[in-house]
């Protein structure tokens, strides 16, 4: 193996990078049906209580009304029964019999309450603890007004109004206050009554809204147990689409996705079996030789012709041999992980150094001149070594077989600013423009090329690429001297984890 040093190039100094790794989140299983049920109920279980308060606000104002009509009523009739005596004196003029007090006592449940105040504060007639209403210059007279106070620690309702005494001279007129004060026992009940006619009602109603809303719930999300019995129903090689037409709206775009899914697995399916029929076609030709061999050797009795079978066997168990090797590289290739969860950081020369040196001496059984080019500097990358080498084995095993004796075969690591070059450069019969897009797929073989090979070895190479997210150009040799023998330059390219060598200018191959 010869070793050629590339020009040496100033190194960029980077900071290393780590790619960024990622920590699966646990799932969490939730009931949808639950949790719409929850969202739908919590705001009925958190207003109905805001409900009930407002009301029973609602209540006590409308039970106010006609208790605040009745007290106006009173408080009209008290103040037609003061009159001025004399110009001078007020005074409080009962009904005859005495029975100006009974039409306001005449109540079973609640207590009544009135008082008649002269117009310099002098007691008339009624309950003396009434206490009076604060700041009573800012009342008009002759307006009944209302305002809760309390007598004798109990909570009451007032009515009262200021009444204008004339003077019997040009001075201003006096003011006389009447007062009617009623406590709130059937105010209370009336507000309790309406209460319970709008609460109990309800206390019917909302176990019937919650069974509802169940019902509808469970009816609305029947649909995805309906597409889960569809499903469950299907043959496990049933990969067809999932009808959509008779999903809801809102399923659509998931049932869309699951289409998809589907088709890339049937796509993934029918290669896999296209692969194993093509796989079990290409392994009946070695077996089928090794067997007609073996068969023919145990017939001779000739030494010359046991010993030329016995090569033809070892040829066709060669044959078999790596055919078997390189399905299996391809197989472990596709099963790689797709996230470069397995990919650690590669020195790229080193890496290719040690596989050059694997095929030294099979270089050297079919007299071809193998080389390898490197620059000065570190080329780093990232992927997974064990793939990165089969890679590069198969092609410089394809560039080998292709190449005549007398030919010559160079490895070549180098870098731009931002990529990661890798050359496989060899004398051989090159590729036709035409044949370029078919050399990657499976068993695909040029026709006459007269050599050996399964034509799984640009397929491996393809899928290690994909894999790195790396590309794969094909190019005649720029450095092929015979026209017949164009040579032909495999190229790959993949990103640097470091770019620690300067960029280079880019050589175009035709």
């Amino acid at each position: 193996m010869k070793v050629r040093e590339a020009p040496v190039d100033e190194a960029d100094d980077d900071d290393w990078f780590e790619p960024p790794t990622t920590e699966q989140d646990d799932t969490i299983e939730h009931s949808l049906f639950g949790e719409i049920l929850d969202w739908m109920l919590a705001p009925l279980l958190l207003l109905w209580p805001m409900s009930i308060a407002i009301t029973y606000l609602v209540a006590k104002s409308i039970a106010n009304q006609p208790f605040d009509h009745a007290l106006e009523d009173s408080v009209t009739v008290l103040t037609q029964q003061v009159k001025q005596a004399d110009g001078a004196m007020l005074r409080h003029v009962p009904d005859k019999n005495g029975k100006g007090r009974d039409f306001l006592r005449g109540d079973d449940v609640d207590t009544l309450y009135y008082l008649v105040v002269g117009s310099r504060g002098e007691y008339l007639n009624g309950d003396r603890d009434l206490p009076p209403p604060q700041d009573p210059d800012k009342y008009r007279s002759g307006m009944v007004l209302f305002r809760n106070d309390t007598i004798h620690g109990t909570p009451v309702r007032v009515a009262f109004s200021y009444l204008d005494i004339p003077s019997g001279n040009d001075d201003e007129p006096s003011r006389a206050l009447v007062q009617v004060a009623e406590t709130l026992e059937k105010r209370a009940q009336l507000a309790n009554e309406i209460i319970k006619g709008v609460i109990l009602p309800q206390f019917i109603i909302l176990p019937v809204i919650l069974a509802l809303v169940w019902f509808a719930l469970a009816r609305g999300l029947s649909p995805l147990a309906q597409l889960q019995e569809r499903i469950r129903a299907r043959p496990p090689d049933d990969l067809s689409p999932i009808e959509s037409g008779q999903v809801p709206e809102e399923i659509t775009p998931l049932v869309g996705s699951l289409n998809e899914m589907l088709a890339r697995l049937s796509l993934s399916i029918d290669m896999q079996k296209r692969f194993i029929a093509d796989a079990a076609h290409q392994m009946k030709t070695p077996l089928a030789g090794m067997r007609m061999q073996s068969e023919l050797a145990l017939r001779q009795t000739d030494h010359d012709e046991i010993h030329r079978s016995l090569l033809q066997l070892a040829k066709s168990s060669e044959a078999a041999t790596r055919l078997v090797n390189q399905l299996l590289a391809l197989a472990r290739a596709e099963n790689q992980p797709q996230a470069g969860t397995a990919f650690e950081p590669i020195e790229l020369s080193e890496l290719a150094r040690g596989v050059v040196q694997d095929w030294v001496q099979a270089s050297f059984a079919q007299h071809i001149d193998l080389g390898f080019e490197q620059p000065a500097y570190s080329i780093l990358i990232s992927g997974n070594a064990m793939m990165l080498r089969e890679l590069l084995s198969n092609l410089i095993d394809n560039a080998l077989r292709y190449t005549p004796a007398g030919g010559s075969v160079t490895v070549r690591v180098r870098s731009t600013l931002e990529l990661a070059i890798l050359e496989v450069e060899d004398t051989g019969p090159g590729i036709p423009q035409a044949e370029r897009a078919h050399v990657f797929e499976r068993f695909y073989r040029i026709l006459g090329s007269n050599v050996d090979g399964s034509g799984l070895g640009l397929a491996i190479v393809r899928e290690i690429a994909q894999q790195h997210g790396a590309e794969v150009d094909i190019f005649n040799n720029p450095r092929a001297q015979s026209p017949k023998l164009p040579g032909t330059l495999l190229r790959l390219s993949i990103a640097l984890l470091l770019p620690d060598a300067p960029e280079e200018d880019d050589v175009t191959y035709g």
